[in-house]
């Protein structure tokens, strides 16, 4: 498993993640924007975009996704409580930015809670931590996790958005303090991190339980 990080991409400064298996095919963790550019660094690295895995349905996450859909056919997953976010853009939270909506994709796959996604060798566990939306989600794969808004370098995603909750938040940030292992996380913003490092010092795990 191969992961390339993208420069951060929307008005938001969003990270994106190419993810490339074995076969040189990819899965692209996000799409905050920039269609092209995302096309030419999957081709730069030789790869094949089949898979979209959004982490959650807002703007700054799904900006490029019909973009690429159309350039290259690629399959779309996101969590069924955030799927109308997708799907409609009516709840996308563009508006409380004073921006417009993403662009509608006319069709996604949903997923639910404890399903494996695969590409090729690799198998994505799909992890569901709703509190910054209802929808949220982690995806685990090898000793990597995509964190989306749920957890960043020392800090999280915020819960004061349309369709977020602080307490559900902390019941997910519970959900990852469980988690086993130093995983290598790769947040929807910020800097990438460690998981022993986020129980240590940030102080959100640390009010769950982190240390």
């Amino acid at each position: 498993m191969r992961v390339y990080p993208l420069r951060p991409l929307s008005v938001c400064d969003t990270n994106s993640f190419i993810v490339a298996s074995d076969e040189n095919n990819c899965v692209l963790i996000d799409a905050p924007d920039e269609a092209d550019y995302i096309l030419e660094q999957i081709d730069i690295y030789g790869l094949e975009l089949k898979k979209i895995f959004l982490t959650h349905g807002h703007f700054d996450h799904i900006g490029a996704v019909a973009d690429l859909v159309e350039e290259t056919g690629c399959e779309v997953y996101i969590h069924e409580k955030d799927l109308s976010k997708l799907l409609s853009g009516d709840a996308d939270v563009s508006r409380f930015f004073g921006l417009r909506s993403a662009r509608k994709v006319k069709k996604a796959i949903p997923i639910g809670a404890d399903d494996e996604l695969t590409l090729d060798e690799l198998v994505f566990d799909v992890l569901h931590t709703p509190g910054h939306t209802s929808g949220s989600v982690c995806y685990i794969c090898k000793d990597c996790m995509f964190t989306g808004d749920t957890l960043f370098d020392r800090s999280i995603g915020r819960t004061d958005m349309p369709d977020g909750d602080p307490e559900v938040m902390k019941q997910s940030l519970r959900k990852i303090c469980s988690l086993g292992g130093n995983l290598k996380i790769y947040p929807g913003h910020m800097s990438n991190t460690t998981l022993d490092r986020e129980r240590k010092y940030n102080p959100y795990l640390i009010a769950v339980g982190g240390i």
